[in-house]
């Protein structure tokens, strides 16, 4: 960006030094307001107040006609949430404000780069804020020049006001939420991190509704397998397709007395829609197996980083002395859709009726590696299964990381006609 340009072209207009427009916009850049907005914020600085377009009070959008390709816009909204996350920006640790306003026709998401000190249930008229995309929708901006005021009555809005969710609702992208939940597993880990090595806590969260794994960035003692705790202020990413629980420095941890009861039980959808869905951290199908697919069977590995080895090379650390496995790649269907089902080492020995041993014993009489797949093709090919699992997607299709699988004891006409009544609606 030649901020040098811009500035000179401010200046001109303005009739204001150089270097001093320069300086103005330059403040307001490193605060990522956007461009335009930022120029737009120097030309009032500079006016002369004689009653021009620019000082006159905008009037107040609906957040429901708010496009990415404007600027400089005026809300009247209710603040539904409030998260704080600490982020990398330009180099420099930037604590910010982000989460969700609402009005009568929709809602919104915003970032604040600095502590307006509004609060959740707060009724504002927000005033030249900036439109930039975020996760593909518009979010609002309130950077250096935006100005924040209570609004004179209370903001009608359909929308939820507070974070408390449910886990089966949260989305990737949902930021100051809140949860109760009980911990079903936790690990303590030291990772490479932006500032060196990093100790973190991660693991599985549940409530009544579903699982999620979690993150802990800032280690709490109350996160221990078996509690039950109530955690305010976490952000949800993406992880492996599915949302991922991120709690901070800035989330709090409250032990709850009553324990949280934690479902055992995982969503059962077809697998049209679980692939709609965009990606499932545990999910429930019954399909068919209709192919065993190369790479299944007996495998080697790398011992460094556990890929699958073809003639004893890795792709990351070249030859290596492999070390055997057992795994399946089973394509499955259900009529909807198809995805690729990834069963490990002891689903994969339950299946075929014997571990690793047993399978090189096998492959050393036949002379042939190819006859353990063989025998998992002959007992799976055809049948239909009742599989439970992580389901991820990414630019090479749709996958299913089997956790449970076991034959399907539905009626299969059954099934076969409630597929039938979702392709006619």
């Amino acid at each position: 960006m030649d901020v040098d340009k811009h500035a000179e072209e401010l200046a001109s207009t303005l009739g204001v030094d150089k270097q001093e427009a320069k300086e103005d916009l330059e403040s307001l850049l490193q605060y990522s307001v956007p461009l335009e907005e930022a120029k737009q914020s120097v030309r009032r600085k500079h006016s002369d107040g004689d009653g021009s377009e620019t000082d006159a009070q905008p009037e107040s959008l609906p957040l429901d006609e708010i496009t990415t390709g404007l600027n400089n816009v005026t809300v009247t909204v209710r603040v539904l949430t409030v998260g704080t996350r600490r982020i990398q920006y330009q180099g420099d640790e930037q604590t910010i404000r982000e989460g969700r306003l609402g009005d009568g026709t929709g809602t919104i998401s915003y970032t604040a780069w600095q502590d307006f000190g509004f609060e959740a249930g707060d009724s504002l008229v927000v005033g030249n804020a900036g439109v930039r995309e975020w996760e593909g929708e518009p979010e609002l901006n309130l950077g250096a020049s935006t100005s924040v005021a209570m609004a004179d009555e209370p903001v009608d809005t359909d929308a939820t006001v507070g974070g408390d969710s449910d886990l089966i609702d949260l989305s990737p992208g949902d930021r100051g939420r809140n949860i109760e939940v009980t911990v079903e597993e936790v690990e303590r880990r030291t990772i490479d991190g932006r500032d060196g090595e990093t100790e973190i806590l991660s693991g599985v969260l549940a409530d009544d509704t579903a699982r999620l794994p979690f993150t802990d960035w800032d280690p709490h003692d109350a996160v221990e397998t078996g509690s039950s705790c109530r955690i305010e202020d976490v952000y949800i990413r993406e992880y492996r397709g599915s949302p991922s629980i991120n709690v901070s420095e800035f989330s709090t941890v409250t032990p709850l007395s009553e324990p949280v009861e934690a479902t055992d039980s995982a969503p059962e959808l077809s697998l049209a829609a679980a692939v709609d869905s965009g990606g499932l951290f545990d999910v429930e199908v019954v399909a068919n197996v209709l192919e065993v697919r190369d790479g299944s069977g007996l495998i080697e590995r790398c011992p460094e980083c556990g890929r699958v080895i073809q003639n004893d090379q890795c792709r990351s650390h070249g030859a290596v002395d492999g070390e055997d496995d057992l795994r399946i790649k089973a394509i499955l269907d259900d009529g909807t859709e198809t995805v690729t089902a990834i069963i490990g080492t002891e689903l994969t020995e339950e299946i075929y009726g014997g571990g690793v041993e047993a399978a090189k014993e096998a492959a050393r009489d036949a002379m042939d590696k190819a006859v353990v797949a063989d025998a998992i093709r002959e007992e799976l090919v055809g049948d239909s299964y009742r599989v439970r699992g992580s389901l991820s997607i990414d630019e090479y299709g749709a996958n299913l990381t089997v956790e449970a699988f076991e034959p399907a004891d539905d009626d299969p006409a059954a099934r076969a006609t409630a597929v039938l009544a979702g392709v006619r609606q």
